[in-house]
């Protein structure tokens, strides 16, 4: 890893997108324009030592769009040719390999709402947002003195030692040894010596 991470405004006249980009982003940039109007610039661009755009084509047309004259630049300086184009293909297929917690975003997304934020701002449609808000938790929703059904088949039997905070208690004398006691005991092989 580099020891140093240098970031500069420059002209966005400065650097220029790099003529190949196998990435499509004309979609993308109308939602990258309303973050960086909300957010403001997180991420730099990554630029080679010739100013040509190795990640950041889609901040950059969002900051021309917005009419930015200077944007946050990183020049990657200690990176190959080699490893400028590899690095290119790399950092946007790696976003292709994450996924969402759908148990989690309508979560995150409801107290978006319900604090008042525009989740228009989130690059989700309307459609997408609907469904996701219209989730229902599957969380919180048991009673507290709900008492469970007792399975078909048990799962203790006679002789088992459970832990139970501190101690070992023996399921059938209900005998207690200590935490150190009864794990050396189970570690052994031992039973309970009550009959």
């Amino acid at each position: 890893m580099s020891k140093q991470f240098n970031i500069e405004l420059r002209s966005i006249e400065s650097i220029r997108p790099y003529e190949k980009n196998p990435r499509q982003n004309d979609d993308a940039v109308d939602a990258v324009a309303a973050s960086l109007t909300e957010f403001g610039f997180r991420q730099p661009i990554v630029v080679d030592a010739d100013g040509v755009i190795v990640c950041g084509h889609t901040r950059y047309k969002a900051a021309q769009q917005l009419g930015l004259t200077k944007v946050p630049v990183h020049v990657a300086k200690d990176l190959t040719p080699e490893q400028i184009k590899a690095y290119r293909i790399a950092d946007n297929k790696t976003s292709d390999l994450s996924d969402w917690d759908y148990d989690i975003l309508p979560i995150e997304l409801s107290e978006l709402q319900d604090a008042g934020f525009d989740l228009g701002l989130l690059a989700f449609d309307e459609d997408e947002l609907s469904k996701l808000l219209s989730t229902e938790p599957t969380e919180g929703l048991t009673d507290d003195d709900a008492v469970p059904e007792p399975p078909a088949e048990p799962i203790t039997q006679p002789g088992d030692l459970w832990l139970l905070g501190a101690y070992w208690e023996c399921a059938d004398c209900g005998k207690r040894y200590d935490y150190e006691d009864g794990k050396a005991m189970v570690d052994a092989g031992k039973e309970c010596t009550c009959e």
